[in-house]
């Protein structure tokens, strides 16, 4: 599925620029350090890793709000309502169809059929509620419904374990060009899945 290019503002190519400039510098040193025998180079390594996890999820944020604002025009309920999960760490799985139907691809829920709000998608989250489990479903400005089944990729991490939310986000975005909202319960680290693949976001109230 061919995404739309669409031009990055000046503020998100400073913000990336800077990084890559770090990951730069942090490469320099490295190289360095390969000749000091009492240098432990996995320090540098290790703060690599982190400022590609940070370009990573600055870049993504950015291209959230672009991938969702032709399908919804309630990505500000959206953003606040993952916001405040993640606080929470209360775990979450938002689908957002887009142009493909995706009904063919869950298993239904229960059905909502309500305007998409932040105190609502934070509500069913609520863990302990009957309707927790599960995703939600967005179409449009509407909720459609709750505690859907999504199907499961098979994909295996080589480098970390996959939770259940975090399979389903990937397999629905390998079967539809659905974009998916996973909030993870045990870290309240927020990601999106489109396309099959995962991508880390910031956390913040005006993240979309």
């Amino acid at each position: 599925m061919e995404r739309q290019p669409f031009q990055l503002d000046d503020t998100i190519k400073n913000n990336v620029r800077t990084y890559l400039q770090q990951i730069s510098t942090e490469a320099s040193n490295l190289i360095k350090h390969l000749d000091t025998s009492d240098h432990c180079i996995l320090c540098d390594f290790e703060e690599m890793r982190k400022l590609f996890q940070d370009v990573q999820a600055t870049a993504a944020s950015y291209y959230l709000r672009h991938y969702l604002s032709p399908y919804t025009f309630e990505y500000a309920a959206l953003s606040l309502a993952i916001h405040n999960l993640s606080e929470k760490r209360h775990g979450a799985l938002i689908v957002i169809e887009r142009e493909q139907n995706v009904d063919p691809l869950i298993q239904k829920g229960m059905p909502i059929q309500a305007p998409v709000s932040a105190t609502l998608v934070e509500t069913l989250f609520y863990p302990g509620t009957p309707l927790h489990d599960g995703a939600v479903l967005i179409r449009n400005n509407q909720l459609i419904s709750a505690a859907n089944v999504l199907p499961l990729s098979s994909i295996i991490s080589t480098t970390k374990k996959l939770g259940t939310r975090h399979r389903a986000a990937i397999g629905m975005s390998e079967k539809s060009d659905a974009l998916i909202l996973v909030v993870s319960e045990e870290t309240g680290k927020i990601s999106f899945a489109l396309d099959g693949s995962l991508y880390p976001i910031h956390s913040s109230k005006n993240m979309i």
